[in-house]
Formats: structure tokens, C-alpha cells, sequence
């Protein structure tokens, strides 16, 4: 009888678990926080210049820009870009835009929020502070969307040059709503507006302007029907239910309104040639166009287009400066948090020193272009019956908006390195707000075209340089370091028109003045103090981390968390 042989064949270890480590030491999403009543600076800033009466709306919009559901959209709408349709499938010619359904949620929002309009519907102080914090909480949530926001608030400017076109368009403008449908814009309760300037052979010399108007009729002037026949190498949001352009006509560079579609329910003569390729701002869509035989309506006095586009480009212009701040805001706001809940070497990184530093230093950074910001929309409520209010403005607008813009690359880097490798990561929002960051800086302006207009300012106005170092010095006290700095700044702002090569360096110094001029006045000594340490004394470096020694730190740091 035979045995069968004895089964050797090892045991199979059981399966281990395939996961190599538990996910620790990861701060996760800054979400679901309000960035109105968890911003202490924005808060007192609101206060202090008279719009705490919108501080319910302002926490509504807080609320939601700091929520879980609009980060979701912004990334939806950033990563599904609008795409152009020139024709139709029966090859009708249709020149339409289309954009991701988030980024009509995103449009329906912020419209909703007033941000567009309540400068304008609000007869209260302040009305232009609130707006100018509901700017700066949107600029904070995305970008993409504030582009047209600001345009359909600045265009009020031109439209009151004919009060027969204002009257028409102004409600329509003014209300809150936003509505996506393709229609003609007499049919839509809301309307949006955009604005088609820049040519390529002209950029930001809008005299070059090559575009031309001719009348329908024998009528000519404001609100005259014209035909306007050309090429615009910038037109932001295509879309827009009505835009403003200039043109040439037989007296000079003029403004016209021009709707989307004709007075016979046909589409007007539009041809998007082709949407821009953007390094950033990528959920908003911005076009080259083909104006033929575009039907249109002067508005204001003809040749005088360009003043009329300079007043739009002030108000615009300001919210550069708010909207580049808001975006510093929320660089900071996710380097804080990211510092503040992930350790290394044992200790929290935000409290190892040299990291301190440096966080204490974006926090100066950001609380004082916040302060300036909401300062210079002050100067709007204020501009119609106090006229130092309205010389301020107009030097210190443009000086906001360079500086701003200048510094808001640099700020977004150095938050950006905060987090390390994962900051440059497409799935992070810090990689949005990198792209993001140069864009101002070109819009509306670029840097020396900015400065230039500081020079011009002081030209035509020279008691404008009284009225900035009247306000500078409202906050020089027993401050010696801010008497001496604006000491040597007030002579090279009187020079400025003769020493143009000067202009950058001039107008830096009055950013740095007035900065710290409204922080002693407003803030903490420890910020003010560090601000005039490092920005008027040079005791810091060029580079953000660098506020000297005796600083306190962790209050500036303990001030910009977000609560």
C-alpha cells in the first residue's frame, strides 16, 4: 500500500496593507471661514471710513467667498475655459462665446452682491468704501469674474455723459442679478458691460486709435447712430450685453455705446476673431475683434473720447489697487494657514523665527495696501464737495494702482514658497493666484504708463502734491522718521514734471508715505512700527522676511490670521 507524499508547499502570507503611510502633518483647505468678520483689518478699515452700515451684506459676501461651494466654481471655471463659437452647425455666423456653467454661478453671485453697483445706488457716506470691500472680498474668491464687475461699474463714468443714454441704461445696470441668456439686451432685466479700447498699433496710446465712425444719418454728436468700421486687439468679455469703444471721426478719437444686437432683433456686427490664450485670468475670456459696419451711438461730446475713457480707467484704476490687494489678502491667508498647521523640526513652521519673519512681513504688506486701498475709495464719497479729497484721488489713484500691482507678484512668490512644493502644484489655489498676480499691473496701464500719469497729474495740477503731503502728514505725529521721509519726498514730487526718468522712484516713496501715514493712524504700533522700520528707515531687506530685530512678530501674525 503506498503513502502519498506530504504536501510541503509553503503558506502564503497574508496580504499586508498596501497603504505606505497615514497621511499626517497636512493642513488641508483654508475652507468655510468668512473672510469679512474673519479679516480684522478689513473690518476696522470699513469702520473707520463710514460703510459699517453695509457690514451685513459685507458678512453675507464674506461668507461665501470663504466657502467650500465657491472655491469648488472657481476651479471649475479656471480648468473649463469659455471657448468661441464663430458659426453655427448650419454655418450661421453667430460670434458667441461659451462659458462653463460654473462661471455663470460665479457671475450670478457676485452681480447679486452689488458689487458693480452700489457706489452707485447707495446715496450714504461710505457707499464707495462698501464697494470697494465687496471688490476686494470677490478679488479674494476669483478673479475671472471681477474683470467684469469692475467694468460694468466703471462705465457709469461715460454713460452720464449723456443723460438721455444713462437714463436708459442706468437701471438695467443697477440692479442686482446677472442673466446669461444669449438675447438682446432691451429683453434681459440685467445687463453687463465691457469695453473695447486698445489697438495693436497703439496699446495704451489711444490716440493712435484707427477704428472709424461714420453717421447714419445727418445727425452727428451724442446720441447720434453711427457706423464704426476697425479693429480692437483687446476687448475683455466679448460677451457683455453692451460695451464702450472708441473711434475716430471727422472731430477727434470719440466714445460709443454699442449694443450686442441691432435695433431689428438681428446680431450686431461683431467678429471675434479670436479669444485670447491668457497666462492667467484663464476662466474669463478676452477677444480680438473685427468691428464691421458695427452700429453704434455716440456718447458725450465728439472728440472727446479719450477724457471720457480716462474717467472710466480712474475708477477702474482703483480697482486694480483693491483687486491686488484682495489678492495679496488671500495669498496671505492661505500661507497663514498653511504655516500655522503643519510642524516641522518639531515645532509649528510659522513659529520657527525666520518664518516668523517672514509672515509678519506679508502681513504688513497686505494690511498696508488694504488701508490705502479702502482709503482712496474714501476720497470717491468725498470727491464732490471737499476738493482736497478729489486732488488726492487723482494723484494718489494711479500711485495706488502701480504700486499694487508691482508688489503683488512679489507678495503671491514668497506666499507661494510658504508651501513648499505643493504651492506649484495646478491643484492648489496658489498656483491660480501665481498666474493671476502680473495681470493688473498690464490692464488699464502698464507701470510706466501709470507714472506718467502721476506726472501729468501734478502738471496740470500742481496743488496736488499739497493735497498728498497734507494727508501724509496727518499721520506724521511724533512719528520723526515719517516727518523726514515725506521732508525729502515733497521736492521730488514738485520736480517730477521736469525729471520724468525720476517717476518710479517718486511715486514709490509716495506709496511707502502714505502707506505709513494711514497704518499709524489706523493700526497697531506693532505693525506701523515695522512698516516704517523697514519700508522709511531701510533697516529691512529687498526681499519679504527681512523686518529688522525688536519687531513683534507674532502680534502682526496673531492680527492677520484669519478668525
Amino acid at each position: 500500500m503506498s503513502s502519498q507524499p506530504e504536501d510541503v508547499t509553503p503558506a502564503v502570507p497574508p496580504v499586508p496593507d498596501t497603504a505606505t503611510h497615514e497621511v499626517r502633518n497636512q493642513p488641508g483647505d483654508l475652507v468655510n471661514y468668512n473672510a469679512y468678520t474673519g479679516d480684522t483689518a478689513l473690518t476696522e478699515a470699513v469702520r473707520a471710513f463710514g460703510a459699517e452700515w453695509a457690514a451685513p451684506r459685507l458678512e453675507a459676501t464674506g461668507a461665501l467667498v470663504g466657502s467650500e461651494r465657491v472655491q469648488r466654481l472657481a476651479r471649475a471655471a479656471n480648468r473649463n475655459e469659455p471657448e468661441l463659437r464663430t458659426h453655427d452647425r448650419f454655418g450661421r455666423r453667430i460670434d458667441e462665446v461659451e462659458f462653463h456653467p460654473a462661471y455663470h454661478e460665479l457671475m450670478e453671485l457676485i452681480f447679486s452682491s452689488e458689487a458693480h453697483s452700489l457706489a452707485w445706488t447707495e446715496s450714504r457716506p461710505g457707499a464707495h468704501v462698501a464697494r470697494g470691500a465687496l471688490s476686494y472680498l470677490w478679488n479674494q474668491g476669483e478673479n475671472g469674474i471681477c474683470c467684469p464687475m469692475g467694468m460694468t461699474f466703471a462705465s457709469v463714468a461715460a454713460l452720464r455723459h449723456d443723460p438721455a443714454i444713462a437714463a436708459e441704461w442706468e437701471p438695467r445696470i443697477m440692479r442686482a442679478g446677472y442673466d446669461s441668456r444669449v438675447l438682446p439686451p432691451q429683453e434681459k432685466s440685467f445687463v453687463t458691460v465691457g469695453m473695447a479700447m486698445t489697438e495693436k498699433q497703439g496699446g495704451s496710446d489711444l490716440r493712435q486709435t484707427q477704428t472709424t465712425a461714420r453717421p447714419m444719418g445727418g445727425r452727428t454728436g451724442s446720441g447720434a447712430e453711427y457706423l464704426i468700421t476697425g479693429h480692437k486687439w483687446f476687448f475683455s468679455v466679448p460677451m457683455s450685453d453692451i460695451f464702450l469703444t472708441l473711434a475716430q471721426t471727422e472731430n477727434g478719437v470719440s466714445s460709443f455705446l454699442v449694443p450686442g444686437w441691432l435695433p431689428d432683433g438681428r446680431r450686431n456686427n461683431l467678429r471675434i476673431q479670436r479669444l485670447k490664450d491668457k497666462c492667467g485670468n484663464r476662466s474669463n475670456a478676452s477677444s480680438e475683434v473685427e468691428f464691421d459696419q458695427l452700429y453704434a451711438v455716440m456718447v458725450g461730446e465728439e472728440g472727446r473720447g479719450i477724457r471720457n475713457s480716462i474717467e472710466m480707467a480712474h475708477l477702474t484704476r482703483l480697482d486694480f489697487a483693491v483687486g491686488s490687494s484682495g489678492l495679496m489678502r488671500q495669498a496671505l491667508s492661505q500661507a497663514l494657514h498653511h504655516t500655522s498647521n503643519r510642524t516641522s523640526f518639531g515645532r509649528r513652521i510659522v513659529d520657527q523665527p525666520m518664518m516668523a519673519n517672514v509672515a509678519a512681513d506679508l502681513a504688513v504688506e497686505s494690511e498696508a495696501f488694504l488701508w490705502l486701498s479702502m482709503r482712496l475709495a474714501r476720497t470717491l464719497d468725498l470727491q464732490d464737495s471737499d476738493e482736497s479729497e478729489r486732488l488726492l484721488s487723482r494723484i494718489a489713484t494711479p500711485m495706488a494702482k502701480y504700486w499694487a500691482c508691482k508688489q503683488a507678484p512679489m507678495f503671491v512668490v514668497e506666499a507661494l514658497e510658504c508651501h513648499g512644493g505643493n504651492g506649484f502644484i495646478e491643484d492648489h489655489l496658489m498656483a491660480r493666484l501665481y498666474r493671476e498676480a502680473p495681470l493688473n499691473g498690464i490692464w488699464e496701464g502698464v507701470g510706466n504708463v501709470i507714472c506718467l500719469d502721476v506726472k501729468r497729474a501734478i502738471e496740470r495740477e500742481p496743488e496736488a502734491v499739497d493735497a498728498v503731503i497734507a494727508e501724509i502728514r496727518r499721520g506724521a505725529g511724533e512719528d520723526a522718521r515719517l516727518e523726514r521721509y515725506t521732508r525729502d519726498l515733497e521736492p521730488r514730487l514738485r520736480r517730477l514734471p521736469e525729471r520724468e526718468g525720476e517717476a518710479r522712484q517718486t511715486v514709490e516713496m509716495m506709496a511707502y508715505a502714505l502707506q505709513a501715514s494711514l497704518l499709524r493712524r489706523h493700526a497697531p504700533a506693532p505693525v506701523a512700527d515695522a512698516f516704517v522700520a523697514s519700508r522709511l528707515d531701510g533697516l529691512g531687506g529687498r526681499a519679504f522676511g527681512t523686518v529688522p530685530d525688536g519687531i513683534d512678530t507674532d502680534a502682526i501674525i496673531q492680527r492677520a490670521m484669519v478668525r
